[in-house]
């Protein structure tokens, strides 16, 4: 329990434009604690776009010491420093909490020649070099890695593919239907537009089992015999240097968030599996997860030197 408790306006910062998987992420929290009164203070959500996320991390940074400012986190902080894409280093955020976990989906036009998530794996062992994909965010993200995950299953090389990468899943959406990317690699709730216009359809989830809604008859990668179950969390992280009391008090506040009806209805609106981790089970979670993750960008070549 703590004793500190917010003085003025908190701020919940998305590192993407409204619409945006991390601003949803933003914006489900923000409802479970208003309608619930767990700050005790007012909040907004500040959105700030650009640079793969990084912009809102700078504007964290900038906050050190404040627990007045929390930002949406997700394995890019790790991402974004085994790649050296971020200097200075992001991991001087400090972890609060993981709050859930979203599976990525792999998407083409009603159209396309690739009907099946076998078909994809026989055209990467074909010509992995003619089949090029959308991403969201970065190089080097759990979206990244799920591809190398299928690219490795059809015994071809992970760095032969044409990856385009955008700032927001919405933007690798458009650029399928746009015909631009033969597949998109995208967080599930991000193509459901889609999907439900029939403007998309999808290929493969990397989910453990299916899900539910548009998603019902989309198969897993694991129910086509390839080794590709991989999620991507979202959980909170606040500035560099905030004392043990600020933690502690955002951590009741995030899990007492996560157990609201709101939340839960969250949760099903937008294909998110449960996930809640703080204290020593994040941190374990963490330092696995950057073994892990070390190994594959390795592979990838995508580890800074």
């Amino acid at each position: 329990m703590s004793d500190w408790r917010p003085q003025r306006e908190v701020e919940i910062v998305a590192g993407t434009p409204p619409g945006g998987g991390v601003d949803r992420s933003a914006r489900a929290l923000l409802k479970a604690i208003e309608a619930n009164r767990l700050l005790g203070a007012p909040a907004k959500v500040v959105n700030i776009g650009g640079d793969g996320g990084r912009k809102a991390w700078v504007h964290i940074g900038g906050k050190a010491g404040d627990g007045h400012t929390i930002g949406i986190s997700s394995p890019n902080l790790t991402t974004d420093v085994l790649t050296g894409a971020v200097k200075p280093d992001q991991s001087c955020y400090t972890p609060l909490a993981i709050l859930y976990t979203e599976y990525m989906a792999f998407v083409v036009r009603p159209d396309s020649e690739l009907k099946t998530g076998r078909a994809l794996i026989d055209e990467l062992a074909r010509d992995a070099s003619s089949v090029t994909i959308a991403l969201s965010t970065s190089l080097g993200n759990p979206n990244h890695i799920a591809v190398a995950k299928v690219i490795t299953a059809a015994g071809a090389d992970t760095k032969a593919p044409k990856i385009r990468v955008f700032d927001s899943a919405r933007d690798a959406v458009a650029d399928v239907v746009a015909g631009n990317a033969d597949v998109g690699v995208i967080t599930a709730a991000s193509a459901v537009p889609e999907l439900e216009s029939g403007d998309l359809r999808a290929l493969a989830i990397s989910s453990p089992k299916r899900l539910n809604g548009v998603y019902a008859s989309a198969p897993t990668w694991a129910e086509q015999s390839v080794d590709c179950t991989i999620g991507a969390w979202r959980g909170a992280a606040g500035p560099p240097g905030i004392d043990a009391a600020h933690a502690a008090f955002w951590e009741g506040v995030l899990s007492a968030a996560t157990k609201t009806k709101e939340w839960k209805a969250e949760l099903d609106r937008y294909f998110w599996t449960e996930m809640y981790l703080d204290g020593a089970a994040l941190r374990d979670h963490l330092a696995k997860e950057h073994a892990e993750f070390t190994a594959i960008l390795g592979g990838l070549g995508l580890l800074a030197k």
